[in-house]
């Protein structure tokens, strides 16, 4: 068994509400993150996508920065954080995303028509942030060259009835207080 499904079957669950939430050092930041989990998590992303003459890696902040930063050392493809508020800058683009537990604007920069971009993400849930991102992405006039979330939580998404695709190292539910792995492999 790899390191990621060993964390996320160690993982705590907390009740929001009645959703069980797996906290995870991934998606969270908490509890720590091993320099040996995030190291073979990247590599598994380098293996699994697409960057071959790709310009610019794009992520959303918060929790897609830690993973996105290491793959862009390993790569040398520049990182772009699509932030939570607005700087002003030229060129500016702002995107409205709604998830299963918020909604919100966020703002992307430094990326042109033409691009060619690896989006990468910790998560891919309800797929309310990634749609936004992609479609934001898309009338930027960028070329999406491939989509990468490390954990697919199961259910329906709003990607679902998309032509985007968004490939995942490793594919979960959580039943009873526990989380299930139901995809050690993750979609292709």
């Amino acid at each position: 068994m790899d390191r990621l499904q060993q964390s996320l079957l160690d993982a705590p669950i907390i009740e929001k509400g009645d959703y069980e939430y797996f906290v995870h050092p991934i998606s969270d930041g908490v509890p720590m993150l091993r320099p040996e989990l995030l190291r073979e998590i990247v590599i598994r992303i380098i293996r699994k996508a697409e960057i071959e003459n790709v310009d610019k890696i794009v992520t959303p902040a918060a929790m897609g920065i830690h993973i996105s930063t290491a793959v862009s050392l390993m790569t040398d493809i520049p990182l772009v954080v699509i932030r939570k508020r607005s700087y002003g800058l030229d060129g500016e683009v702002s995107l409205s995303k709604q998830t299963g537990y918020s909604e919100g604007e966020m703002f992307i920069n430094d990326v042109e028509p033409g691009d060619r971009v690896l989006v990468l993400d910790d998560v891919l849930s309800t797929g309310g942030t990634m749609a936004a991102i992609l479609d934001a992405l898309t009338e930027i006039g960028t070329e999406i060259a491939d989509v990468v979330a490390v954990i697919k939580k199961a259910g329906p998404n709003e990607l679902d009835a998309t032509d985007y695709h968004v490939k995942t190292l490793i594919n979960v539910t959580v039943e009873d207080g526990e989380v299930e792995i139901t995809d050690a492999m993750g979609d292709d």
